[in-house]
């Protein structure tokens, strides 16, 4: 496959920096869109996220990626290459995790980091599948969520239960972890769930089993690198009609050149917004 637009993950990030301990050499890159040029199905557009991509094997910032092709996916023809490039982690993370975790049409959501490129993507999908959703982020900013609540508070899941009517939420999407996990978990009704994608700073937690077990609650791990090729090409197909309807969109892009990566990286690793870093040909 010839790629035509990768985009820059904070995941890829912090493997260049040698968080998940690649053997060298490698190269990074997870998510691609691009068009197949030998084998079968050649002359397709694709988009997706290649399975260990930038960390078992060669990934997607590069030219030309070799892949099985059970493992591809059409692209939506009205997206550019750049956008369906954008796409792969992030909705990935989110279409896994709350099919996962079972989530109905009517039922509520608190999202944790939602105003990141995983929270976007969660609660877009969340509203594609019928639900209303709650975000907490650490700052404000104009976001889709039907109810904002500033992470920061000391009191997260009393804001979040007053926030709906005074009774926990169905799920909890948690991309941050760390300080706030057992106030998710607070968050919860009786059999409610929680998705746990991260953790930040400590990766160590602690709740109270007791009130775990007595309201029957479920928590769900979610690692996108996990998952397998074919796996990933399903996920993708299922995408697909949410945004050629236009239920779902792709952030905003801004497209390098693959020699300007280094530079791409740097701004990734700053934080940049809801902008996303996309490497494209020279």
């Amino acid at each position: 496959m010839q790629v035509l637009a990768a985009a820059i993950n904070p995941s890829d990030v912090k493997n260049v920096a040698g968080a998940f301990h690649t053997p060298l050499p490698r190269t990074p890159g997870r998510d691609y869109a691009g068009a197949v040029v030998r084998g079968e199905g050649k002359g397709r557009e694709v988009w997706g996220s290649g399975p260990g991509f930038g960390v078992e094997r060669d990934g997607s910032h590069a030219e030309f990626v070799v892949m099985p092709a059970t493992w591809l996916a059409d692209k939506p023809q009205h997206l550019s290459m750049e956008q369906a490039a954008s796409v792969g982690v992030p909705f990935i993370a989110a279409w896994a995790g709350l099919s996962e975790a079972g989530l109905q049409t009517g039922e509520t959501i608190l999202v944790t980091g939602a105003l990141g490129a995983v929270g976007r993507a969660v609660t877009q999908v969340a509203h594609l599948k019928g639900a209303r959703v709650i975000g907490a982020d650490v700052v404000e900013r104009p976001s889709d969520v039907d109810i904002f609540i500033n992470a920061k508070t000391p009191e997260l899941a009393a804001e979040v239960k007053a926030a709906n009517n005074g009774v926990g939420v169905d799920l909890v999407f948690d991309t941050v972890g760390g300080p706030i996990f057992e106030q998710c978990l607070k968050a919860l009704r009786t059999l409610g769930r929680q998705v746990a994608i991260a953790s930040a700073g400590d990766r160590r937690v602690s709740f109270d089993l007791i009130d775990f077990y007595h309201n029957r609650l479920r928590l769900i791990g979610l690692d996108t690198l996990k998952l397998g090729g074919p796996e990933i090409a399903a996920i993708m197909d299922a995408l697909r009609p949410g945004f050629e309807s236009g239920a779902l969109k792709p952030d905003k892009v801004k497209a390098r050149l693959l020699d300007q990566a280094v530079s791409a990286y740097s701004d990734v690793e700053r934080g940049s917004g809801a902008e996303k870093q996309v490497l494209v040909p020279q």
